[in-house]
């Protein structure tokens, strides 16, 4: 298959069936007439995990099995994601984001979680840590995970780099349309020592995103300042693969700064740290509960 093939990857038929059987997509009215859709695994206490500008909610299928006998992990398609109702801007701000996260935490009824951010789902989770943040309520967040978080691109002095991204993004997206993008750009995504298994799960999902919820997160990366919203009221941890191409660990040993923690990496693994080794992150996010 040609690296720019355009035909959306298939995932195995079993690989599927194991999706709907352990990791079931359901859609929840948040208000206004908004819905946002979520996959749901386990019990015990809530882990709440927000996908990258490149993924959604079934990346987090085996992370989620790997939790299931000690928490109940619920992660969203972000607005304009799946079947989540997209936000009304056409250039929505982590605050537009971190809202409707609290509007999905209030009908769920969750009043105590451990929120994961990755890449871009970060900006969102720190901006509902925040203090002044819409979607933030007293006790309500126990703890923010950041796991190769992206910064952004808001900061005055990221001006051409900003431009720069949003360019290129926009550019790539007009031109390949989504499955060509996917074919593009989601190898970027694991190491070179990825298992299959790991990188037909990080094409199918990119393949199956929405124009116009990616073209929204675009707008989110572009204008977001991530470090603005740190550190966060409540105790943090920031993970990066070693492997990462994306938010290098240099990038993210920053992040760690900010927040006062030591940076924990993540071995053998890229910028999808969670798809390519469960294991480690559900390791983290079950240290993250018992803290």
């Amino acid at each position: 298959m040609s690296t720019l093939d355009t035909q959306a990857p298939a995932l195995p038929a079993s690989e599927l069936a194991r999706l709907d059987a352990r990791f079931p997509a359901r859609n929840v009215a948040v208000g206004g007439g908004a819905v946002v859709s979520v996959r749901e695994c386990g019990q015990g206490p809530v882990v709440v995990c927000l996908h990258g500008i490149g993924s959604g909610a079934a990346s987090w299928l085996d992370t989620a099995a790997l939790l299931a006998s000690q928490a109940r992990l619920i992660a969203w398609d972000a607005p304009g994601y799946g079947e989540s109702t997209p936000l009304d801007s056409a250039a929505p701000s982590a605050t537009d984001y971190a809202k409707r996260l609290g509007a999905l935490l209030d009908a769920l009824g969750i009043d105590s979680c451990v929120l994961v951010g990755h890449s871009l789902g970060a900006i969102t989770a720190a901006s509902a840590a925040s203090a002044a943040s819409a979607a933030c309520t007293d006790k309500r967040i126990r703890r923010l995970v950041l796991v190769s978080p992206a910064v952004g691109y808001g900061a005055p002095e990221r001006a051409e780099a900003r431009a720069k991204v949003r360019t290129e993004r926009l550019a790539t997206l007009d031109e390949l349309g989504i499955a060509g993008m996917a074919a593009k750009r989601a190898g970027r995504l694991v190491s070179d020592k990825a298992s299959d298994h790991a990188r037909q799960w990080v094409r199918w999902n990119m393949a199956r995103l929405n124009d116009h919820g990616y073209r929204q997160a675009v707008e989110l990366l572009c204008n977001a300042d991530l470090l603005a919203d740190l550190p966060p009221p409540m105790p943090v941890r920031v993970a990066c693969g070693t492997l990462d191409v994306v938010t290098p660990p240099a990038a993210c040993a920053e992040v760690a700064r900010r927040c006062g923690v030591p940076l924990e990496l993540l071995d053998d693994a890229g910028h999808a740290g969670y798809v390519e080794q469960p294991q480690a992150v559900a390791t983290l996010l079950r240290e993250s509960l018992a803290g």
